[in-house]
């Protein structure tokens, strides 16, 4: 567009999240310590740094030691060291320990809010000269004339419903840089865009991802545990489902509770989020939260396949780091030390050869060269080795660990988590409890929690690229899932005189990327709404 105004920047990365703060940090460390001037502008799409940020979230901080060695001096919000560990096996009644596998030891790590982590980071970056922008959601990935990557633009705000300019319409920016890095997080709307373009995902297995649901809570003094990690596998979801719960017990009387459900289920009936409200109804998990208080809600898609499912990380004018790129390491329910690291090669990468302007690519080679490689390499076949179940999964799970060691001479692959659905008459229905309002909820109580807003005078920012064939397949076949697997109610079903049609109700939108994962037609497109909209996460 001709009438946006540009501004021209060494490097340009897109979103606040670990990988991306850590970049921008590196970057200008490097510079500081060559006596050269490089100038770094981070853009995120949420109204402040860390809003739109969610996980667990035990931090290992082998990568933080790098990066910021001093971080203790500096203050950073790790206050609760990981004290004890728990892995469990649920019935609908029971709970067993089971032995702790040695990939979820927390000795060493800390319990955190990695929503106030990135805060914290983001004040160290602008404390080095980072320009941080906050509000501004990157709409559109530019290119020069010999197809590289040339920057991004903003999304253009105040249109209305029909995409028309209001009063209040500003076109955005343009945001022109030497190298792009792209650190959108998990289901990168622009990356999937860089991934046809290149072909990066060229002769690599097809990601596959799950759904976290996360709560948290202020509970009774007399069940607080600070330093507490509790897993659990089994009871609510069958056997056939991959899917566990985590508790951590901060300092404080809060718990941060949360379950996660592979994307890659069959019964098109299941609904994540009445499977995580079904977890907390259970005895031992009941007695935490009764007396307590619900103070946050939210949910985000993770990437589940590892080495895998790496794809190819530079192009020219840019290069692609943390849970963009799918460095999470499964088995040890971890992402952001591998994020923090990516984001640091990148950031080598690209200032050892930043004048040259072509594609970062000594960043792959440092990738493969560090722990991240190995660390990946050496869990790859746990997530797929569960394909047939759990019981099998924890037996090739234990094979792998204690005697293969991760050196197994195979590797196995994953599968599009989109094309795993069964029709919904081969299907058992699920009969989900109602929620009682003391340890489980509706939807709506939920999206209330998490800070939600988006302005409803707006073009809708997910997209059907047929609108028939919600009506017409999903619903005909699969029984409209997506009212099921999408954890904030933003899809709806609506029967009236002139038959069904799907509502989209995108102002409840908690930007988890469920939907564009795993609709069975992929038929949703989720673009980025207006900067500043979606969650507000506290403390998450």
């Amino acid at each position: 567009m001709s009438n946006r105004e540009s501004m021209e920047f060494d490097v340009v990365i897109i979103g606040g999240g670990p990988s991306g703060l850590s970049a921008a940090i590196r970057l200008k460390q490097r510079a500081h310590e060559e006596g050269r001037d490089i100038s770094v502008c981070l853009i995120e799409k949420g109204a402040e740094i860390g809003a739109h940020i969610l996980s667990g979230a035990v931090l290992e901080p082998r990568a933080l030691n790098e990066l910021l060695p001093d971080w203790a001096e500096r203050n950073a919000p790790l206050d609760t060291p990981v004290t004890r560990d728990r892995f469990m096996y649920l019935s609908a009644k029971s709970a067993w320990r089971l032995p702790t596998p040695p990939q979820m030891h927390n000795h060493g790590n800390y319990i955190i809010s990695l929503g106030n982590f990135c805060r914290w980071l983001g004040a160290e970056a602008e404390a080095l000269g980072v320009d941080i922008f906050t509000g501004f959601a990157a709409a559109e990935i530019l290119y020069d004339e010999a197809g590289h990557v040339r920057g991004v633009a903003t999304g253009a705000m105040g249109l209305d419903r029909q995409g028309q300019p209001t009063e209040q319409f500003d076109a955005g920016y343009e945001l022109l840089a030497k190298q792009t890095i792209f650190a959108e997080g998990c289901r990168g709307h622009l990356t999937k865009t860089l991934f046809a373009r290149f072909n990066l995902r060229d002769g690599k297995d097809p990601q596959t991802y799950a759904i976290g649901i996360k709560e948290l809570w202020d509970i009774d003094p007399s069940q607080a545990a600070p330093g507490t990690v509790w897993h659990s596998v089994g009871w609510p979801v069958k056997s056939d489902v991959y899917g566990g719960s985590f508790l951590y017990h901060l300092n404080g009387n809060q718990v941060a509770v949360g379950y996660v459900i592979g994307l890659d289920y069959k019964n098109p009936h299941l609904s994540p989020f009445e499977e995580f409200q079904r977890f907390k109804t259970h005895p031992k998990v009941r007695e935490v939260f009764e007396g307590g208080r619900r103070v946050a809600y939210g949910a985000r898609a993770l990437n589940e396949g590892g080495f895998q499912s790496v794809p190819k990380l530079t192009f020219p004018g840019g290069c692609l780091v943390g849970c963009t790129a799918g460095f999470l390491n499964v088995p040890k329910i971890k992402g952001t030390h591998t994020a923090m690291k990516s984001g640091m090669l990148a950031a080598d990468a690209i200032f050892e050869n930043l004048e040259a302007q072509s594609e970062p690519t000594s960043y792959s080679a440092k990738i493969k060269d560090s722990w991240i490689w190995d660390e990946l390499y050496r869990v790859r076949n746990i997530r797929p080795g569960f394909k047939r179940g759990l019981w099998l999964g924890m037996a090739y799970a234990g094979i792998d660990t204690y005697i293969l060691r991760g050196r197994a001479p195979w590797t196995f692959q994953h599968h599009n988590d989109h094309d795993q659905l069964r029709p919904a008459a081969e299907m058992p229905k699920i009969n989900y409890p109602k929620p009682d309002g003391i340890v489980s909820f509706d939807r709506n109580s939920s999206v209330y929690l998490s800070g939600t807003n988006h302005n409803e005078n707006q073009p809708v920012h997910l997209q059907l690229k047929v609108e028939s064939v919600a009506i017409d397949h999903n619903l005909a076949l699969y029984d409209a899932p997506e009212q099921r697997y999408c954890p904030a109610g933003v899809y709806e079903i609506i029967h009236d005189q002139d038959g069904a049609r799907l509502q989209i109700n995108a102002q409840n939108c908690v930007h988890c990327k469920s939907c564009d994962i795993k609709d069975p037609s992929q038929n949703i497109n989720w673009v980025t709404p207006e900067g500043g909209g979606g969650p507000n996460y506290p403390n998450m």
